[in-house]
């Protein structure tokens, strides 16, 4: 594994997130902009990439969060199951409910956190996929942030292909994020993915011989 640069080293094990002893890459982007490919080609080069949504499908599964769900939210569970399609209906029309499970989830991300580091056996640095790293403002807390860049109107055709979907809801969606342009803007890197997966792979080996040597 290769390390990263002394200038993208930003943070200290104090005053980085959850006090990971190594640097942190936030990955980010939008729907639609590549960002999960882009994690797939970090995977691909022997970078440990840490994945926020499966941390906290991994805090769905404890037991005490079925125990949670059944006490707050009993119609979304069905033979011990959690019903995902009715819970995002509730806490979508419900800003009170969705901020008491969003508190509840992320008192529990830093221990998942800390259990898929633990694994990684001693890494250079890592990468930590996040889609919301500007939103909850854990850009403040990584060593360096990373966005990849598609156009508003390239990230609704994509999302219009894979979900099937209409051009409105597409829209609609979108409209719940921080735009890409902001993200962009925030970013401290970029990797452009505006046109096709070779474009892509170019711009990510860009990517590579900047982070790390």
């Amino acid at each position: 594994m290769k390390n990263l640069k002394a200038k993208w080293i930003t943070k200290t094990p104090s005053t980085r997130l959850y006090n990971i002893p190594v640097p942190i890459i936030g990955l980010t982007g939008g729907i639609g902009s590549g960002k999960s490919t882009v994690a797939e080609l970090l995977t691909k080069n022997n970078i440990p990439v840490i994945d926020a949504d499966k941390l906290v499908k991994n805090i769905y599964k404890l037991s005490e969060t079925k125990t949670f769900i059944q006490k707050q939210f009993p119609q979304t569970i069905v033979d011990g199951e959690i019903v995902f399609k009715k819970l995002r209906e509730i806490v979508f029309n419900n800003e009170a409910k969705k901020m008491d499970l969003e508190v509840y989830i992320y008192a529990r991300l830093p221990e998942e956190f800390r259990k898929a580091y633990a694994v990684l056996n001693n890494p250079a640095f890592i990468v930590y996929d996040v889609p919301l790293l500007f939103e909850k403002k854990l850009n403040q807390l990584v060593d360096v942030s990373v966005c990849v860049y598609a156009p508003k109107e390239k990230q609704i055709e994509r999302l219009i292909l894979r979900d099937q979907i209409e051009r409105p809801l597409a829209e609609s969606i979108l409209a719940n994020q921080i735009s890409i342009e902001d993200k962009k803007n925030m970013a401290d890197l970029i990797i452009n993915n505006t046109d096709g997966l070779s474009m892509l792979e170019a711009e990510f080996q860009k990517f590579l011989a900047d982070i790390s040597n």
